[in-house]
């Protein structure tokens, strides 16, 4: 339930923005020419991206896909258990992954469990790593036209709990999951 509230927080937050000018006059004529679908797709292939770069691979199922007025939640939960001990390593492949595409930091957690980077054009992107472990993935995207919105068509990588309540973390990892420090 924490989580929850922490991750509807952080979406306000990012919301709260949509709409705002960007000094970029490129990025806003790609995003009034782009629709709620088209946007999605592009959340979708920022994703997948990431998780493609998680190496050894972790399970993840989809969490929600959430429209709005004027953009798109995409959300991804890890059901691969990630330790105490693993969690920093675990946010420096993502962040690492996410600043090779240009993306930039925008803002960290205190207890660096919670990492926001926003793409060029304006996509809001989220790591947040609970107390039991495990991660979500979640990309905003910018303010565009409004238009039909389909499911995400990435198959999870283990079961799919988009329909049912999401368990905990359940899959152990022999590296994510491992409580043994990362030797530097």
């Amino acid at each position: 339930m924490r989580e929850r509230v922490a991750v509807a927080a952080v979406v306000a937050l990012f919301l709260a923005g949509c709409g705002t000018t960007d000094s970029a006059s490129s990025s806003k004529e790609s995003q009034s020419k782009m629709n709620l679908q088209e946007a999605a797709d592009r959340a979708d292939k920022i994703l997948d991206e990431a998780f493609a770069a998680i190496k050894p691979p972790v399970e993840w199922t989809h969490r929600y896909s959430m429209p709005g007025d004027c953009y798109v939640d995409r959300d991804r939960a890890v059901m691969t258990i990630i330790s105490a001990e693993r969690r920093g390593s675990f946010l420096g492949v993502l962040e690492r992954h996410w600043k090779s595409k240009g993306y930039k930091l925008v803002a960290t957690s205190p207890n660096g469990l919670v990492a926001h980077f926003k793409t060029q054009d304006s996509f809001q992107l989220e790591v947040l790593i609970g107390p039991n472990g495990q991660a979500h993935l979640s990309v905003t995207t910018p303010c565009v036209e409004e238009s039909e919105v389909a499911q995400p068509t990435s198959k999870p990588n283990g079961p799919d709990y988009s329909k049912q309540e999401l368990p905990a973390p359940n899959v152990k990892s022999t590296f994510w999951s491992s409580d043994e420090l990362l030797s530097s």
